[in-house]
């Protein structure tokens, strides 16, 4: 049974005076010994604000982008090494806003997953459709296509070590959720693709919830079969709402 994870998406929020009033709040919440993996993927300068807040705890330190390059002339780019000396353990890539501000292709996602995971980082790969393609019944295509293009940059053995996030964006931010069912469909097409590539990584690779995951509708995503965890926006950033979220996985 795959291992239920919750990780918090900050995107371009917070200060260093809230920053760690929240994650004290969510350090004291969590249970000692928990059953969910926790993460918080943070803005770049607050790194090492927050590595030196969540040492020693249950919360694991996330990037929100990496550069597909190890060095160079690239200015304004960070890259996977210096993440993980900032002892990041994952890193969103080609997460929607990436995409749709910043004209993030697959082929882009597809190299910054690989660079992610040559410096030991796990990538939480970001996959979904917009609502005009929802409506025009190519959410499968669309959102199975964005995998296919990271699976065929990747050895079979390396898709073990990626996390999944289906995030359908007329769902980030709109108030507007997938039912669990509609959810679900879309991830076990993905677990499908997965096992294209790898049998053995399909079944171990989780896949999370991105669209308006919320502590009122945690339970019933959480309870499908496919869906291991939420990547958490701004839930993420109200401590008790994160931590009701977190307790939802907990019961799943």
């Amino acid at each position: 049974m795959r291992r239920k994870f919750v990780a918090g998406n900050w995107k371009m929020n917070g200060d260093l005076a809230s920053n760690a009033a929240l994650i004290s709040a969510v350090k004291a919440g969590l249970a000692a010994e928990g059953n969910v993996d926790v993460a918080t993927c943070v803005p770049a300068p607050y790194l090492a604000q927050v590595q030196a807040a969540v040492s020693g705890s249950a919360i694991g330190l996330g990037a929100q982008d990496v550069s597909a390059h190890a060095a160079g002339a690239y200015t304004g780019e960070v890259s996977a090494a210096m993440l993980a000396e900032f002892a990041c353990k994952y890193v969103i890539v080609g997460h929607s806003e990436r995409r749709a501000y910043h004209g993030e292709t697959d082929a882009q996602v597809a190299a910054k997953t690989a660079a992610a995971l040559k410096s030991g980082l796990t990538p939480i790969v970001c996959v979904g459709e917009t609502l005009a393609q929802r409506e025009a019944a190519q959410t499968n295509a669309v959102v199975g296509g964005q995998l296919d293009v990271v699976l065929a940059a990747l050895e079979a053995g390396q898709v073990e070590a990626i996390v999944v996030a289906y995030e359908p964006v007329w769902a980030i931010g709109t108030g507007k959720t997938a039912t669990p069912e509609m959810a679900q469909d879309v991830h076990a097409m993905l677990r499908a693709r997965l096992a294209l590539k790898s049998v053995e990584a399909a079944t171990k690779v989780r896949i999370l919830y991105g669209g308006s995951m919320k502590p009122d509708n945690a339970k019933e995503l959480l309870a499908m079969a496919d869906i291991d965890g939420g990547l958490i926006g701004g839930a993420a950033l109200k401590a008790a709402d994160f931590l009701a979220i977190v307790q939802a996985a907990q019961s799943n």
